[in-house]
């Protein structure tokens, strides 16, 4: 059974850093794995995503400002979020596919964390 389990979530005053952890298990550490996020009243978007090489995809609004990695050791997934805007806030999914290639569209994510709220203030 493929588990994710997030971490990191909070509050912070905009321009500030937040960083996420999802712990994944029940699945082989080679496959693709993302972060989305859904904001009160919006559709769930992909933030970023890293496949099987490392290749990584980001949302526009998160290109330079955010960094996903992910260690195979410990089978984790990370986002590191800095200069943070309003417009960051909404709760924050760790997904994870069997796929070796993914995108941001989230297309081929079949396993999801319950998620971790990320509120930026002004």
């Amino acid at each position: 059974q493929v588990q994710l389990l997030e971490s990191g979530g909070g509050s912070v005053e905009v321009g500030g850093s937040l960083s996420l952890s999802c712990a994944v298990s029940g699945l082989a550490n080679d496959r693709c794995m993302g972060w989305f996020r859904q904001a009160p009243g919006k559709e769930r978007e992909g933030v970023a995503t890293i496949n099987t090489y490392g290749d990584t995809d980001y949302a526009d609004s998160v290109q330079g400002r955010f960094t996903i990695s992910k260690d195979k050791v410990d089978n984790s997934l990370y986002l590191q979020m800095n200069s943070l805007k309003p417009e960051d806030t909404a709760m924050y999914f760790c997904a994870a596919s069997e796929a070796m290639f993914c995108y941001t569209d989230g297309s081929v994510f079949a396993y999801w964390g319950q998620g971790t709220q990320v509120t930026v203030s002004s």
